[in-house]
């Protein structure tokens, strides 16, 4: 639809780096010889099994959001409803990962493993909260006329951009929290090894650096 186009396209250019932050939680690194504590291996099974079902949450909300960007004659009612599923998809599936971490605790033997756990999983409900809310906007646009919703789609196109300094955020916490030994910790474990490995894959939207 005219006057949508370049913003759809904006808003998947903002959006996609989300996918970032679950590769970052499901981060996998070759383990060294000497294998990390059996207790952070044990945390890093609780947090990993938790993460494959989000992921595919989240990476299926990008794919549609970047889909909506290549259809130029999408009626606003559509482009309304896909944005909404796809807001609300990746609030559950940051909530979703929030949560893990927050059931996992702090990572035992870390030091300073505590704060870092903290700190990720405030990023991840706070990237969760902000998707919440670009739901309830996209909720509120006006589908009846092409140009009042142009111009709210422009709107939410703005505060996705503040999401993505969220994303970035994020990404960064969730390293701090993966250090040697964490990173081992999740290399051993299968769900880990899945959840990076489909996040990277060439169907998975572009991640924003």
């Amino acid at each position: 639809m005219e006057g949508t186009d370049p913003v759809n396209k904006k808003l998947a250019a903002a959006l996609s780096g989300g996918a970032v932050l679950v590769v970052a939680v499901s981060g996998c690194g070759s383990s060294g010889e000497k294998g990390p504590d059996p207790k952070l291996v044990s945390w890093a099974k609780t947090v990993c099994d938790a993460v494959p079902a989000p992921n595919a949450k989240i990476r299926s909300a990008n794919a549609a959001i970047a889909a909506i960007a290549t259809d130029s004659n999408l009626p606003p009612k559509s482009a309304q409803k896909t944005y909404a599923e796809a807001f609300q998809d990746m609030a559950d599936g940051y909530k979703a990962l929030a949560g893990a971490l927050d059931t996992a605790g702090a990572p035992p033997g870390v030091d300073g493993g505590a704060k870092l756990q903290r700190d990720a999983a405030k990023n991840l409900a706070g990237l969760s909260a902000s998707y919440t809310e670009l739901k309830k906007k996209v909720d509120g646009l006006d589908t009846k006329d092409q140009g009042k919703f142009a111009r709210g789609l422009k709107d939410v196109a703005g505060q996705s951009k503040e999401i993505g300094k969220q994303s970035d955020s994020g990404t960064e916490a969730l390293k701090r929290l993966e250090q040697e030994d964490v990173k081992q910790a999740m290399a051993k474990q299968p769900s880990c090894k899945v959840a990076a490995s489909s996040a990277a894959s060439p169907s998975a939207p572009a991640t924003a650096n």
